[in-house]
């Protein structure tokens, strides 16, 4: 017993450390920002229906959904990121920046401030959101002109000043609002039901582990380059129409204003 005693301290200091690593890991802060966003979706009104953590099957493997939200005026399709930190990324970039910034004084050194930058790499959470959109509006064959709406939503200090996009790229304290403001009714009550049914009945989460998922959002994202590449919209399957803009030529969808995707290029 006092052996054991002895060597106490020792367990505790390795078993925090052990606990530190793991409320820190990647997966638990995306589950903990999941569960921030479904917390604040949790307020919207009875008409929205919420859906979490919903894995469909592509021509490619599968694609994960943090949320899907269901209503009368249409579908939001959201992305989550729990990241601190300046973001940097536009809608064409491969991958998107995290810079975190970090500023330190030691005790013997108190009058000297050292600072540390942390520089991470991402997906560009545009295209897999576009992935997610074409995905649900390939299940909706029965139902063509539902508005599908991708949303990219950060929690935690994420600071987006440093973000150029064309769609829906907010922090959480914003996501009431953007949902609240489509108003146009697209579904009658029975349409939401079968929606619902549809989505439930697809979602096959419990036969995909982490690992094959994050291979499968690769292959989507090769698809919906792929997809651009061929002049067709991503979300709805428009055709790509070359427009003059106020930073040059880009292209956008030739079923605008209902469909708002626009991309710098197309792929060659």
């Amino acid at each position: 017993m006092q052996s054991f005693l002895s060597i106490l301290p020792l367990v505790i200091i390795i078993g925090l450390f052990f606990l530190g690593w793991w409320y820190s890991s990647p997966k638990q802060k995306g589950k903990r920002g999941e569960q921030r966003v479904n917390d604040i979706l949790s307020h919207l009104p009875k008409e929205y229906h919420i859906l979490c953590d919903i894995v469909l099957k592509t021509k490619k493997g599968t694609t994960q959904i943090d949320h899907i939200v269901v209503s009368k005026y249409g579908i939001i399709a959201i992305e989550t990121k729990n990241y601190r930190g300046n973001i940097y990324g536009d809608d064409n970039r491969k991958e998107w920046t995290q810079l975190i910034v970090t500023k330190v004084t030691f005790a013997k050194k108190w009058w000297k401030t050292y600072t540390y930058v942390t520089k991470k790499h991402f997906y560009n959470p545009v295209k897999q959101s576009a992935g997610h959109a074409l995905k649900i509006k390939e299940l909706l064959t029965a139902y063509p002109h539902v508005k599908i709406v991708p949303i990219v939503v950060f929690t935690g200090e994420a600071v987006l000043n440093n973000v150029k996009s064309n769609h829906h790229v907010i922090h959480e304290d914003k996501l009431l609002e953007v949902i609240s403001g489509y108003k146009a009714t697209y579904l009658t009550d029975n349409d939401v039901q079968t929606i619902l049914t549809i989505l439930n009945e697809n979602n096959i989460r419990e036969s995909v582990s982490d690992r094959q998922h994050i291979k499968n959002i690769q292959a989507t994202a090769r698809e919906v380059n792929e997809t651009i590449k061929q002049g067709v919209c991503p979300k709805c399957r428009g055709h790509l129409i070359e427009r003059q803009g106020k930073y040059g030529t880009f292209y956008g969808c030739s079923n605008y204003p209902q469909c708002r995707f626009t991309v710098r290029q197309r792929y060659k």
